[in-house]
């Protein structure tokens, strides 16, 4: 696949409608484009010209956020450094913060713990960023909220589930659902809190056949 071909087909995975990132009226690079296409040097250049690190095209994404969604952990840092806000929401209620941890870019958010991101927003889906760290099984990026923020961990998100009924509906079951779900427990997730319909965590494990999350969720019972 031509490189070209291939950053066309990036862009409109993530979302993005590449005229969008033309250059100005002027001719001229804008930070927006320079971040999109990666171009660390323009980046650079338009930075120390001044442009303005929160500007948003019409998605609501800023140049961080652009970052973020391309995982360039580079510009992303730079961005942060320079004083990039990493709390703007996109017209998908996505941060920086928020895409960091459901896809589990541990360096991104790495970064954007260190930045204080705060860690009580919520997606379009009332999700906080332990949520689908959850329902994707990730150990790693749970570890990370829950050890080096201040996440609540028995949120509820819009379906009426908590990381703890995401990561058992969601999970398959197997070995890193059930670390995680270990993990959860251990940072007092109320195993006792049921979805809209009254079915318990355990319940849902029974249900799915999950027997080694039923044994550690019973632990957790009270």
């Amino acid at each position: 696949m031509k490189k070209s071909h291939k950053a066309a087909m990036v862009a409109l995975s993530l979302g993005f409608a590449l005229v969008k990132y033309s250059k100005n009226k002027d001719g001229k690079m804008t930070l927006l484009n320079a971040v999109h296409q990666q171009d660390l040097h323009a980046v650079k250049k338009l930075v120390r010209a001044g442009a303005d690190l929160d500007q948003q095209n019409d998605r609501g994404r800023t140049p961080l956020m652009i970052a973020t969604y391309n995982h360039d952990v580079e510009i992303a840092k730079m961005l942060i450094d320079l004083g990039g806000d990493v709390n703007i929401q996109d017209d998908m209620q996505n941060t920086p913060f928020l895409y960091a941890a459901a896809e589990g870019y541990l360096d991104i958010l790495k970064l954007m713990i260190q930045a204080d991101a705060d860690p009580t927003v919520t997606d379009r889906y009332g999700n906080t960023a332990l949520i689908p760290a959850a329902e994707h099984g990730n150990l790693d990026a749970l570890n990370l909220l829950l050890n080096k923020t201040e996440i609540d961990v028995n949120h509820i998100n819009n379906l009426g589930w908590t990381a703890l009924l995401e990561a058992i509906i969601l999970g398959d079951g197997r070995k890193k659902y059930q670390e995680c779900i270990r993990k959860l427990l251990q940072h007092k997730a109320n195993p006792n809190i049921a979805d809209k319909d009254g079915v318990t965590p355990i319940e849902h494990a029974e249900k799915l056949g999950y027997k080694e999350i039923e044994v550690l969720l019973k632990k957790y019972t009270y």
